[in-house]
């Protein structure tokens, strides 16, 4: 099969704050070293890994570094990394949205991306004429453009709203017809980013569906970045995580998101510090039945989610929640419990017979249903129930599901 995009040792480096090197005798000496003496920028020879989390000595920072892969037509390739990795860099690279500092990428065919919300649109045009805008910027023709009109409009859910200038879309409707016009505008190589997370949920799936549709029936390449797994796990085939800026796995999507959720949950305890909250966690964690904390379970034995809270204000109706998910963080199950003031130190004991052998996440939920929530804890704590080579050892294959159900029989 050919190859469809190439990275060659693709990096990017930008100055944090401001644009170009900020000072005169900066400019004067990139200029002069690379105009006058015919060598490469100096400034390419500082700067430091992109990890956000770390207060850095250099003002230069590489957002990509050594990038150097390549992608197969028909692909549909996950990327996936913590925030800052350099995911949405990449595709902004591949899409020439902005030029890469070192390397050269190739690519074989027309480029559709979705990016942002909104990209591509201008917000005083209705959403008609951007459609035809889009198309005539992709090398389409007016006539190809009409042709496929009516299915792009069918598949957006935004007839209504056709001839209204999309500055009155809300974010959903401009993801939606921007997905629309970017899957059916016949792109040999089709760049989602995280923008469908902001549609919702019955256009999510259509989408997804659209980009199946895409690859395995039309034999176009998909590159979908997103922090949903499971949408990553359904969709993709191969994967690649990014790490500060560089490529740290690639191969085949079900290794690479295992590695990444092992890399994201290190430990099975959380501990808070959103101090000001009406209601906040103080710590959450994975225990065994002495109390200890751990990341494994054996079968057979319970699992204890151990919450230690603090209190401000006790809202009405507050609720702390927690969804048990499976290795791809997609929900099995969600359980809920009404606050009281006087209870500040809850354990929840999950009995783990009833799961079979597996990965597992515990996700914390600080809520008013339906309304708000009251501590945003963005955290998944694992937890793996071996294997000790009882009756249901033969269970641990996820194709056979995730519970131990033993009905009565009569």
């Amino acid at each position: 099969m050919s190859v469809a995009i190439e990275f060659n040792h693709i990096s990017k480096q930008y100055r944090l704050g401001l644009v170009s090197t900020r000072t005169l005798s900066h400019d004067l000496n990139r200029w002069w070293t690379m105009n006058v003496l015919r060598k490469e920028d100096p400034y390419l020879k500082i700067g430091e890994t992109n990890d956000r989390s770390i207060k850095g000595n250099s003002e230069y920072v590489w957002a990509l570094r050594d990038i150097d892969f390549k992608i197969e037509q028909g692909d549909v390739v996950g990327i996936i990394g913590k925030n800052g990795a350099g995911k949405s860099t990449l595709l902004k690279l591949l899409s020439r949205v902005t030029a890469p500092t070192t390397g050269t990428i190739r690519a074989k065919g027309r480029i559709a991306s979705l990016l942002e919300v909104g990209t591509g649109f201008h917000p005083e045009m209705t959403g008609r004429e951007n459609i035809f805008m889009n198309g005539a910027i992709m090398g389409m023709t007016k006539q190809e453009i009409r042709s496929k009109l009516d299915e792009i409009v069918d598949f957006s859910g935004c007839e209504r709203y056709l001839d209204t200038p999309v500055k009155r879309y809300s974010s959903g409707m401009m993801v939606r017809l921007g997905f629309a016009v970017a899957a059916h505008l016949d792109p040999e190589i089709l760049v989602v980013d995280e923008v469908l997370a902001v549609g919702d949920a019955e256009f999510q799936k259509k989408a997804i569906g659209k980009m199946q549709d895409v690859s395995r029936g039309e034999g176009r390449t998909v590159l979908f970045v997103s922090h949903n797994m499971g949408s990553i796990a359904t969709l993709c085939s191969k994967g690649v995580m990014l790490s500060k800026g560089m490529v740290s796995y690639i191969g085949d999507v079900q290794s690479c998101i295992a590695r990444y959720l092992a890399d994201a949950s290190s430990q099975s305890v959380y501990i808070g510090n959103n101090v000001d909250n009406q209601v906040y966690y103080k710590r959450v964690a994975i225990e065994n039945e002495r109390g200890e904390v751990t990341d494994s379970i054996a079968y057979n034995s319970s699992i204890y989610v151990h919450f230690e809270l603090g209190f401000n204000h006790l809202p009405q109706e507050a609720t702390l929640s927690f969804m048990l998910c499976d290795s791809n963080q997609r929900a099995i199950a969600t359980v809920h419990h009404l606050l009281e003031i006087d209870k500040c130190n809850l354990v929840a004991q999950l009995p783990s017979c009833f799961l079979l052998p597996g990965t597992y996440y515990i996700k914390p939920i600080l809520h008013i249903p339906n309304r708000m929530f009251l501590d945003d804890c963005n955290v998944y704590l694992p937890v793996q129930i071996g294997d000790t080579g009882s009756d249901h050892s033969f269970y641990n294959r996820q194709d056979l599901g995730f519970l131990n159900i033993e009905p009565i029989w009569k």
